[in-house]
């Protein structure tokens, strides 16, 4: 149950600063701990201390440094995801004390409503797609991703090209020079193509799985229980993402010579750095789906239930 609630104002430990907040992305990880993490096996549920304050995503402006952090001040703008994959981040409220090192400067040419909807989902695209940028392992594989080097000679597909992280994902696969088949529903047609989509599949009219083969790499946004539907448009060699865990039957991967492969993302300051140096050239842009004031997020998330998302939900704090 969410609750809008007067708290204090924290108070940053060594490592963080103070962030006074003027936008807040809304992120699945939001529900998932509003339903009690129902979605995650018992044994890999983070612990959750009630009551909390939801939230990883924000956008504000610096009011208070601890002493022993260096490269930020009081009124410097910056964005960033909060202590994630923990659920700590704290970021649905109006001050949030953030670590230092999950902080970027935020572009300045794009404003704080633009900058929220960036960090889970753009890092999420980014360490998939571009540079894994950590060591630490993924709950639900062995082996470390590494994700493929994407240049002209690379297909691609994204499904659920439209949402937050596929948004993202299509942009940054484009910049690299790859050719995108982009899956969504029809609406998100003229959306996709305009952001560079080199062909499109309506997931409602028809089965992409049944369109497209020899793909390099699909990434599926989407991700769960059919993802496996897309290992047989893959050729040899070929690989896919899953930004949800799936069932897949490794002899099946074998037999068809293709890897499965996925992480969790991980807060990286530095990593949102290099993401904001392209918001900030408009060479990747954030598309808002709806926003919503803080004290509304219950409808924000009522917004979300309703799926076909284009883009970002963000709450904004007056």
């Amino acid at each position: 149950m969410l609750r809008y609630e007067q708290v204090p104002v924290p108070e940053p430990k060594p490592g963080e600063v103070l962030v006074r907040v003027h936008a807040v992305g809304v992120n699945p990880p939001d529900w998932y701990v509003r339903e009690g993490m129902s979605n995650v096996p018992p044994e890999m549920r983070p612990k959750l201390s009630l009551p909390m304050i939801p939230g990883t995503d924000v956008s504000g402006v610096v009011a208070a440094v601890a002493a022993d952090v260096d490269g930020l001040s009081v009124g410097d703008e910056v964005f960033g995801l909060l202590r994630f994959p923990t659920l700590e981040g704290s970021a649905y409220a109006e001050y949030v004390a953030a670590p230092a090192l999950d902080l970027a400067r935020k572009p300045a040419r794009v404003d704080h409503v633009h900058a929220a909807g960036a960090p889970m989902a753009g890092l999420t695209a980014w360490q998939f797609l571009i540079e894994l940028g950590h060591d630490h392992p993924t709950p639900f594989q062995a082996a470390p991703h590494r994700p493929m080097t994407l240049n002209a000679e690379t297909t691609m597909l994204i499904n659920g090209a439209a949402g937050g992280v596929g948004h993202f994902a299509l942009q940054l696969a484009k910049g690299k020079g790859a050719r995108v088949v982009a899956v969504a529903s029809g609406a998100h047609e003229s959306f996709l193509r305009e952001l560079g989509a080199d062909e499109f599949i309506d997931y409602t009219k028809s089965r992409p799985e049944e369109l497209v083969h020899d793909l390099d790499l699909v990434l599926d946004a989407v991700g769960g229980r059919d993802s496996s539907r897309f290992l047989r448009t893959l050729k040899r060699g070929g690989a896919l993402y899953p930004v949800l865990p799936g069932d897949f039957d490794d002899e099946e991967t074998a037999k068809l010579g293709v890897t499965v492969s996925g992480t969790q993302v991980r807060s990286n300051g530095a990593q949102l750095a290099e993401l904001g140096r392209l918001l900030d050239a408009g060479t990747v842009r954030v598309a808002i789906d709806s926003t919503f004031p803080l004290a509304d997020a219950r409808a924000a998330h009522e917004r979300a239930a309703r799926g076909h998302i284009q883009g970002k939900i963000v709450l904004t704090v007056a």
